[in-house]
């Protein structure tokens, strides 16, 4: 369908049709990763949320959707990214404010804000480890040229004091995130996701705290399907993923 942003797209929907998102045809399309994320914060009526490189808005809407009564925030360096979190946004009856800015340089509107939760989905690739997509905005997304240290300085320069950090990442960059992160940030929680039950984990959900105390805790994996392998058509999520992914419910995290 074409876009009136100038680009063909999809509209998509998630928690099982409670939120519809306009996303670009081609580039960066999000999926079950930042449903995941909106999943894992323990956000409550009237709390302030900033998500860092919100894109099309899949994280910070699905919390949204989820929990109302929030002030919901985001910053985005692609413009058009920017927009369409913006149109879907509105569309979806969300009230959220968006600034088209990069993250290291934010403007003066946000410097002047502090939140009770930050939460990001941080490009998943090193730059300096591959090489480029041939798609502007899909490279962007998925590798970036902002460092991690970064990010994790944004994100805690924008915490409330006790304010919480929650982020989504590929389990092979856990030493690039916790060398990111200082000693502002502490009681740092990190819960390996896997496929299935006995196979690796492929991502992490990473939760800490600004100021936290606690040692840092490696938690039990969250499994996304059930069974060893996928017998037959259709889905087969374990039931609390699918209550997430379908109902829109939060992730049951043990802290």
């Amino acid at each position: 369908m074409a876009s009136t942003l100038g680009f063909d797209s999809t509209y998509d929907a998630f928690l099982g049709g409670r939120l519809t998102l306009q996303q670009p045809g081609k580039g960066y399309r999000a999926g079950v990763d930042p449903v995941l994320l909106a999943a894992a914060v323990p956000a409550r009526s009237g709390d302030s949320v900033l998500e860092l490189g919100c894109g099309t808005g899949a994280a910070l809407l699905c919390l949204g959707a989820r929990v109302a009564g929030l002030d919901l925030y985001g910053i985005e360096v692609q413009p058009a990214y920017a927009d369409l979190c913006r149109a879907n946004a509105a569309a979806n009856a969300i009230r959220a404010t968006i600034w088209t800015a990069d993250l290291r340089q934010p403007p003066a509107a946000l410097r002047a804000l502090s939140f009770d939760h930050v939460i990001a989905n941080p490009p998943y690739f090193d730059r300096a480890a591959g090489s480029q997509s041939g798609q502007p905005d899909r490279d962007i997304a998925f590798g970036g040229d902002t460092p991690m240290a970064n990010w994790m300085d944004a994100a805690t320069r924008r915490l409330k004091p006790k304010g919480r950090l929650t982020l989504i990442q590929k389990a092979d960059r856990l030493r690039d995130v916790l060398a990111g992160m200082d000693s502002r940030l502490g009681s740092i929680v990190v819960y390996p996701i896997t496929g299935r039950a006995g196979r690796d984990a492929d991502r992490i959900l990473i939760t800490a705290r600004k100021g936290g105390r606690a040692a840092l805790r490696l938690a039990a994996p969250l499994v996304r399907h059930a069974g060893d392998t996928h017998l037959r058509d259709g889905e087969d999520y374990t039931p609390a993923i699918r209550a997430v992914l379908r109902e829109g419910a939060a992730l049951p995290l043990d802290d």
